[in-house]
C-alpha cells in the first residue's frame, strides 16, 4: 500500500460543496417542464399572465385605437362592432384604453417587486445570518414598518414623493420590504445551522462569502413564491393609489385611474366601462396567486415527490 503524501493538499471552503453542477440551461428546462406538468392551474396561470404581457407590450400593434384619441361623436357607446368594449365618457375606446393600462400596471408591478424582493432579500439574509443587536435593530425596523396598513403606507410615502409612475413604484417597493424580509430571515435562522454551513465558517470562510455563496442559494426558492403571490399584491396597490387620484396621473391609462376617473364622472357609469378594467385587474391578480401557490407546492420538497 503507498504511503500517503506528507504534503497534503489544502482544503478550502469550497471544496465542501459538489464542484459537479448540472448545466444550468438543462436544469431549468427540465425544471420548467416539470412544474407544468405538475400543475394545471399554475400553467395556465403562467400562460395568462406571458399572454396579458405579450399583448401589453405591443399594443401599438394590437390595440385599435391610441388610448387618448377621443371620439366625442360616440361617447359612452356600448360594446359592439366598432368598439368591441365600448368607449368611455370622452369617446375613447375601453379596448385601447385597457390594453395600453396593461403596460403601466405591469411595469409598476414588476419593478416594485423587483427592487423590494432585493432590498427584503438582502435586508433577511443580512440580519437573519448575524443576529445579535443587528438582527433584533432590524426586526425592530421592519415591525415600525408593518405597523402600517399597506395604502396607508403608500399613501404616506405618495404625499411626501408626488404623484407619479416613479414615485407609485417606490410607494409600492417599500411596502413589499417587510414581509420579504421576514420570511427570508426565518429561512435564514434554518439554514445557517446546517453542517455544512458550519463546515464552511470552521474552515475559515469569510462572513460576507457565506452568505452569499452557501446561504442566498438556499433561499431563492421562497424569494421566488413571494415574489409572484407579491405581483398580485403590487397590481392591486396600483390599482388603488390610482383609484384615489394619487397614483398614475390622467391622461395615462392604467386599470386603477380608469376606474377611478369614471366613477367621478358619474355616479351610476355604464356598466362596461367599470366592468372590463375591474375584470382585468381580477384576473391578472388571481393569476399571480394560482402561480404563487403553484410554484410554493412545486418547491415544497415534501410535495415534490408527490407531483413529479
Amino acid at each position: 500500500m503507498a504511503e500517503p503524501s506528507a504534503t497534503a493538499p489544502a482544503l478550502y471552503a469550497d471544496d465542501v460543496v459538489p464542484s459537479r453542477r448540472p448545466s444550468a440551461s438543462g436544469g431549468l428546462g427540465r425544471s420548467t417542464v416539470r412544474f407544468l406538468r405538475s400543475s394545471f392551474l399554475g400553467s395556465a396561470a403562467a400562460a395568462f399572465l406571458i399572454g396579458v404581457a405579450i399583448v401589453a407590450f405591443m399594443a401599438d400593434v394590437v390595440a385599435p385605437y391610441h388610448p387618448l384619441e377621443a371620439h366625442y361623436d360616440a361617447t359612452r357607446v356600448p360594446p359592439g362592432e366598432e368598439y368591441l368594449l365600448g368607449t368611455d365618457h370622452l369617446g375613447r375606446d375601453v379596448l385601447s384604453r385597457v390594453i395600453y393600462g396593461a403596460q403601466v400596471t405591469i411595469v409598476v408591478a414588476v419593478s416594485s417587486v423587483l427592487i423590494g424582493e432585493t432590498l427584503g432579500f438582502i435586508w433577511g439574509i443580512v440580519g437573519g445570518y448575524l443576529g445579535g443587536r443587528a438582527d433584533m435593530v432590524s426586526q425592530r425596523l421592519l415591525e415600525v414598518m408593518m405597523s402600517f396598513p399597506t395604502l396607508i403606507l403608500a399613501l404616506l410615502l405618495m404625499s411626501g414623493l408626488g404623484a407619479g409612475l416613479h414615485t407609485v413604484v417606490i410607494a409600492i417597493a417599500v411596502t413589499r420590504i417587510p414581509g420579504s424580509a421576514r420570511i427570508i430571515r426565518s429561512v435564514v435562522l434554518s439554514v445557517k445551522e446546517l453542517a455544512y454551513v458550519e463546515a464552511v465558517r470552521c474552515l475559515g470562510a469569510s462572513t460576507p462569502r457565506i452568505m452569499l455563496r452557501h446561504v442566498a442559494p438556499q433561499c431563492i426558492a421562497p424569494m421566488l413564491v413571494v415574489a409572484s403571490l407579491n405581483l398580485g399584491i403590487a397590481i392591486f396597490a396600483e390599482a388603488a393609489l390610482s383609484f384615489l387620484g394619487v397614483g398614475i396621473p390622467p391622461p395615462t391609462p392604467s386599470w386603477g385611474n380608469m376606474l377611478g376617473g369614471v366613477l367621478a364622472e358619474a355616479f351610476r357609469p355604464p356598466w362596461w366601462i367599470v366592468l372590463f378594467p375591474g375584470l382585468a385587474i381580477t384576473l391578472t391578480i388571481l393569476a399571480c396567486n394560482l402561480l404563487g401557490d403553484a410554484l410554493r407546492d412545486f418547491l415544497d420538497p415534501r410535495l415534490r415527490q408527490r407531483l413529479m
